[in-house]
């Protein structure tokens, strides 16, 4: 997976104008344009790299002169204290992009490396990790690509990829039958229609109703094996997803009910972000 430069370029720039505005006070008083340093990047944690490239593309949109040197390549794993990045030019420049460089850096690594323990802890069940929409405002491009960093899926990126009939829109429409109807009506040929669903009885009305892909949510391991037993059994396959309070404590667990997909917003919305420090040479 590859980012469009310009996707990552608008968010680089929106990071910057806001950490500098105008002027770096610091670096203003203490170094002149010629001045240069060494410096580069540390682990402080084990992990799965995400946003090398990202990191040096900072500096590229800060000016002219810094050089960067990935030694660990988006989706590579890393041991603490290892060199993950080395870089040279002006030390103003240096000092100027490491906060908004590291910001990403540290966060998309954070989101590789927690998605990547879960895809390691379902790994022989056949099940897959995904992401949801559930993204930090701006960085939605960004997070679902470092989950792909980390083996996992994407789900939806936004609303037009696929019609999802939640709950509220279930409830709000009638009943499942009326809601997949419509929908199905309107939409085009290319377009998949997945339904949540909250107990067995749902997931029989959204098969006939003929869902592409049915979600079982915050239902119990007892009932969500249930509901692929029943699924497994009719003539026409469709996916299972589990979704709702899936950890990796029990991803492992949910994956055996024999589920095709786990989704979960905790890889993205609430991730720990990599401990990962720059430090220039003295």
């Amino acid at each position: 997976m590859k980012l469009p430069q310009f996707i990552v370029d608008d968010v680089i720039l929106r990071a910057l104008k806001e950490d500098m505005h105008y002027v770096d006070l610091s670096c203003a008083h203490l170094f002149t344009p010629e001045h240069e340093s060494r410096a580069y990047l540390v682990a402080n944690q084990a992990g799965v790299m995400c946003g090398g490239e990202i990191f040096a593309r900072v500096f590229a949109l800060l000016g002219e002169g810094v050089t960067c040197e990935l030694k660990v390549r988006d989706g590579e794993r890393f041991n603490c204290g290892d060199v993950l990045l080395e870089l040279r030019g002006p030390t103003a420049m240096l000092l100027q992009g490491e906060r908004t460089a590291l910001n990403l850096l540290q966060h998309l690594t954070g989101v590789a490396t927690a998605t990547h323990a879960l895809v390691e802890a379902v790994e022989g069940t056949g099940a897959a990790i995904a992401d949801t929409r559930k993204t930090l405002p701006g960085l939605r491009a960004l997070q679902k690509y470092a989950v792909t960093c980390g083996g996992g899926r994407n789900h939806r990126f936004n609303l037009s990829d696929a019609v999802m009939l939640k709950d509220n829109h279930v409830d709000a429409c009638g009943s499942i039958e009326r809601a997949v109807a419509q929908v199905r009506a309107g939409v085009g040929h290319m377009v998949k229609i997945e339904v949540e669903t909250r107990n067995l009885d749902e997931v029989q009305q959204a098969y006939a109703a003929g869902a592409d892909v049915i979600m079982l949510d915050n239902m119990t391991i007892e009932a969500m094996r249930e509901a692929v037993s029943w699924l497994r059994g009719q003539p026409r396959a469709v996916i299972a997803e589990a979704s709702g309070d899936i950890t990796l404590a029990n991803a492992r667990e949910v994956a055996q009910t024999g589920v095709d997909v786990l989704s979960l917003g905790a890889v993205t919305h609430s991730v720990q972000a990599a401990n990962i420090s720059m430090r220039i040479v003295k």
